[in-house]
């Protein structure tokens, strides 16, 4: 949805809202079914299908792993959604987030070489979407959750998991928290502070701000606290659903209770995956010297970058594309789901994760770090093949490769 406030006009002046529905309606939908075997004489039709295709049928029944190598599927992801939590759209239905998982394939194919099948489920119940999921999972090499609400976003991603055999990802989760660490990493380096020993404060208690959490967690972060509308999280406030419960009990190791603003005094980074205008100067200000602000709500950030800089903050990131350093998952996914379909990775675990991060964060040279360069652009060529090559290598590292 683009920005329409008065003091951020939309992106060179264009209408983005009437333009995109003018485009979608003129494209009939952005992805096609593209034939790879020729059928355009007998000979050809005889191979591509009956009788010859009967040969690759009885060999995959003899031997189901063939299917990665004499079909599509070692290179096919399902994209599915119960419509849940669209963009910053909220709860519109299976029919009216087909447009994004349209989007989503089309990403996917153009960043990662990845072929990509949008599905949008009629149901938001769990066992529901888990079990359809498991029924058509022997077509693809991959599955690609999105947009699907939390809690009930964790309880699918995890019971698939335990499921299925092949990599089960859900990107508004692991996606943000991957480009989040890489783009703090960086961020560190150019205030000289290390991630161990920086104070972390992260505004929202939802699906990416939670595997943001553990993922810093998990690559060394040991101060970090979450805020959700009602204040801090901490392992004896009430009212917290089994996620936040989980993630209150690994953080906050200094028992801080209260506001967002008391959470954010004196803290290193702040990163805001919640709400438009959440953020006040005051509270930027009332951060430690060459404090880092990640304002990721979108379109409007928790704060705009000129207000946190004013404030004394020293490197701002945000979501958007019209401002340095986005945050943006395209640098993760088509990569990640690259290097794990590449060695047939049966899960992506934390380990491919962090390599993710890492190899995002480490494009970025020491000639080219600065404030408001910390992380590489969305169309940088050289991500997909970095990110995938740190993946696979942690798959195999991890044994959780087939190949």
């Amino acid at each position: 949805m683009p920005d329409s406030s008065p003091s951020q006009p939309r992106s060179g002046g264009h209408d983005y809202a009437a333009l995109s529905l003018a485009a979608h309606e003129a494209w009939g939908g952005k992805i096609e079914v593209i034939s790879r075997a020729p059928v355009s004489n007998a000979e050809e039709l005889a191979l591509a299908y009956t009788p010859g295709v009967a040969e690759a049928c009885l060999a995959i029944h003899r031997e189901p792993a063939l299917s990665f190598t004499l079909t599509r599927r070692h290179n096919l992801v399902l994209v599915v959604t119960d419509g849940s939590a669209v963009l910053g759209l909220g709860n519109i239905g299976p029919e009216a987030a087909m447009p994004v998982m349209e989007g989503k394939c089309a990403l996917f194919k153009a960043f990662g070489d990845v072929d990509a099948f949008p599905l949008c489920i009629g149901s938001q119940d769990v066992d529901t979407i888990v079990e359809t999921i498991r029924q058509i999972a022997p077509s693809f090499g991959g599955i690609n959750l999105e947009d699907i609400a939390a809690p009930r976003c964790f309880e699918i991603e995890r019971r698939l998991i335990e499921l299925l055999d092949i990599p089960v990802f859900h990107d508004d989760q692991h996606g943000t928290a991957i480009v989040t660490l890489a783009g703090l990493l960086n961020a560190l380096r150019v205030v000289g502070k290390e991630l161990g020993d920086a104070r972390i404060v992260i505004n929202g208690a939802g699906a990416a701000a939670i595997a943001t959490a553990t993922l810093l967690l998990e690559a060394g972060a040991r101060d970090l606290v979450l805020c959700d509308r009602s204040g801090i999280l901490h392992s004896e406030r009430g009212g917290m659903n089994e996620a936040k419960k989980a993630i209150a009990a690994r953080s906050n190791p200094r028992g801080l209770t209260g506001t967002l603003a008391a959470a954010m005094c004196g803290a290193d980074v702040l990163i805001g995956v919640s709400a438009p205008g959440v953020v006040s100067r005051d509270m930027v200000a009332s951060m430690a010297r060459d404090a880092i602000v990640f304002a990721c709500a979108n379109p409007t950030p928790e704060i705009y970058p000129d207000e946190a800089l004013a404030a004394g903050a020293a490197v701002v990131a945000t979501g958007r594309s019209d401002f340095p350093n986005q945050i943006n998952n395209v640098l993760a996914f088509p990569g990640v789901f690259r290097g794990a379909l590449d060695v047939r990775a049966r899960e992506i675990n934390v380990a491919m994760r962090i390599a993710a991060a890492r190899a995002i964060a480490d494009l970025v040279t020491d000639d080219e770090l600065s404030a408001a360069s910390i992380i590489p652009a969305a169309f940088d060529p050289r991500v997909r093949d970095a990110v995938a090559t740190a993946v696979a290598r942690a798959a195999r590292e991890t044994r959780v490769a087939l190949l």
